[in-house]
């Protein structure tokens, strides 16, 4: 079988048995389905509108570690520190529930409904956690607040499925 690896592009190293075999390679999502990705970027960037560009953060971080995504928990922790995240903050997202004096209540309810949609596999998202978030978001913000965790949920297994690397963030190229 002969493989075309026009698009393909090396991502990671992979251990392997064979040293023959000592790199995989996946394609370059970006460059084979061109159409798809740019609509990803306008999705997500839609989701984005209206919501303070902290929690817009929170929101992916959490998802990231859920996913145990590498590549997107490095970019979106590297954006939050940017935008003046705490490193205190950040350090306690994966833990948010035994730390909430670090998160406000509106926070908390974005971060359990993240987690909740996330998970959604596990028993859907509860009428209590739907509720919260419901109390601290109006309408459009609800919707926006769930379209970016469909979207970080959605890069999340686009770079783990492509084999992306933390700490290779090609937007900085």
């Amino acid at each position: 079988m002969t493989t075309n690896t026009t698009h393909l592009t090396t991502n990671a190293t992979v251990p392997s048995t064979t040293p023959a075999v000592a790199e995989k390679t996946r394609l370059d999502f970006a460059k084979s389905a061109p159409k798809v990705f740019r609509a990803l970027i306008g999705f997500d960037a839609a989701a984005r509108e209206g919501l303070d560009p902290a929690l817009v953060e929170l929101i992916q971080i959490r998802a990231s570690h859920i996913n145990h995504c590498a590549y997107c928990l490095h970019m979106h922790t590297g954006d939050a520190r940017k935008a003046g995240e705490s490193e205190d903050r950040l350090h306690m997202v994966a833990v948010w529930r035994e730390a909430r004096h670090f998160f406000t209540e509106r926070e908390q309810a974005a971060l359990a409904l993240t987690e909740a949609v996330t998970l959604v596999a596990d028993g859907g998202v509860p009428d209590e956690i739907y509720a919260q978030a419901a109390a601290h978001f109006d309408e459009q913000e609800l919707a926006h607040v769930l379209a970016l965790i469909f979207t970080i949920n959605t890069w999340n297994r686009v770079a783990l499925s492509t084999g992306k690397v933390a700490g290779t963030d090609e937007r900085r190229r």
